[in-house]
């Protein structure tokens, strides 16, 4: 296991018991922003870095029962916290790194990325790790309930350039990694960027 993702189940790990109640009101904007992705009846999702599968319930509503919903994250107990919440009911939960996802190539009609960009360990590769898994014309979702400017605020820092999911810099990395940005939408109540799978 890398360094990286010691640290990142680190930081779960410590959190995941109270993770649902830290957030209580967030399910109406998780729900907003899977609306946004347009999934349809029998697609197939994959929430990335799922956590404690807040996202699974709109994403399998938005499926249906015929649909595919996978949730993947590398922290076992926030998995743990989604099998007690009953989301496992909604999708099959993986415990993988989305480094090396174990999916085949095109094989997902869009991911969801909640709160997912900023604990990439190499936010490109991780990307395009991502693209592999997705069809040609398929969605990226990369979301948070809150926009960057609240975030930064919650966490008592300055909201500064040099921040990956400013539009400017998310632009080219997504490009970069097979991504093209559709839509960015950046508010004090949500940050959702969209982008569609490129052919190339």
């Amino acid at each position: 296991m890398s360094d990286d993702q010691t640290r990142v189940q680190e930081f779960f790990t410590a959190r995941a018991a109270d993770w649902d109640s830290r957030f209580p009101d967030d399910g109406p904007a998780y729900a907003a922003a899977v609306s946004g992705l347009g999934l349809r009846t029998g697609g197939r999702v994959l929430d990335a870095g799922c956590g404690t599968g807040r996202a699974l319930p709109p994403l399998r509503a938005a499926v249906g029962p015929s649909g595919v919903v996978l949730g993947v994250d590398v922290t076992p107990a926030m998995l743990r916290e989604a099998v007690r919440a009953g989301r496992d009911r909604e999708g099959a939960l993986l415990l993988a790194d989305v480094a090396a996802l174990p999916l085949r190539s095109g094989s997902l009609d869009a991911v969801f990325g909640a709160g997912l960009v900023s604990h990439l360990p190499d936010p490109a590769e991780n990307l395009r790790e991502l693209a592999r898994v997705v069809r040609p014309g398929g969605l990226l979702a990369l979301f948070h309930p809150i926009g960057r400017a609240a975030l930064a605020a919650r966490h008592g820092r300055a909201l500064t350039p040099d921040d990956l999911r400013a539009e400017p810099n998310l632009r080219p990395l997504l490009a970069g990694s097979g991504w093209q940005l559709t839509s960015y939408v950046d508010e004090d109540d949500r940050f959702l960027a969209l982008a569609v799978r490129s052919d190339t």
